[in-house]
């Protein structure tokens, strides 16, 4: 009789009731489109099926992972290089003083709030920051978490949204503003308010 470990290692179907939901959402974390991570959920559980085994090199989720994370590095690789990516620049907004001795600094009514809150453990934060970062252009949103949460290097990131560091730079600079005015408005703002 297959007990449940082994058939978690040899069936794809084990796979997927053991480790489906955990890399569906680490695909959609990234990718921000359900369809494209089911896609690439299958793509992963496809590969892992593959002549490499796990063969006890990790833990069998650690493994499905790194999978998956070539397999979303690829997905960005691609979009890069269509027209389906396109980089945007979208107005900047006037945070930022534009000329005089002050320029290039905050501009005194867009300057950062004081986050005295801390919201480390609070669900409710990391839903709002989901929601923000979803509302920055893709390509900003892809540099970002790139860079931010899965700890890529710039020269990395680069080759795979094929773009020049100089434009990478100015693309996180973007989409840290952004993103940090947004949190503002929809998070630390309205705590403040509340408090």
């Amino acid at each position: 009789m297959e007990t449940t470990t082994q058939k978690s290692t040899t069936d794809p179907t084990g796979w997927l009731d053991s480790h489906g939901d955990y890399l569906y959402r680490y695909a959609l974390a990234r990718v921000r489109d359900a369809a494209v991570a089911e896609e690439l959920l299958q793509e992963t559980l496809l590969e892992a099926t593959g002549p490499h085994s796990h063969a006890g090199r990790s833990s069998e989720r650690t493994w499905l992972v790194g999978i998956m994370k070539h397999k979303v590095l690829d997905y960005f690789r691609r979009m890069a290089r269509t027209a389906q990516f396109p980089c945007e620049d979208d107005d900047e907004c006037d945070w930022f003083e534009n000329s005089g001795p002050w320029q290039g600094h905050w501009r005194e009514d867009q300057a950062p709030l004081s986050w005295s809150v801390t919201p480390a453990e609070s669900q409710e934060f990391w839903e709002t920051f989901d929601r923000c970062l979803s509302q920055l252009p893709q390509q900003m949103a892809i540099a970002f978490t790139l860079r931010e949460i899965d700890g890529l290097k710039s020269k990395e990131i680069c080759e795979i949204l094929n773009i020049t560091p100089n434009n990478l730079s100015l693309m996180l600079h973007r989409s840290r503003a952004k993103l940090r005015h947004l949190l503002e408005s929809e998070w630390f703002s309205r705590r403040a308010a509340a408090a």
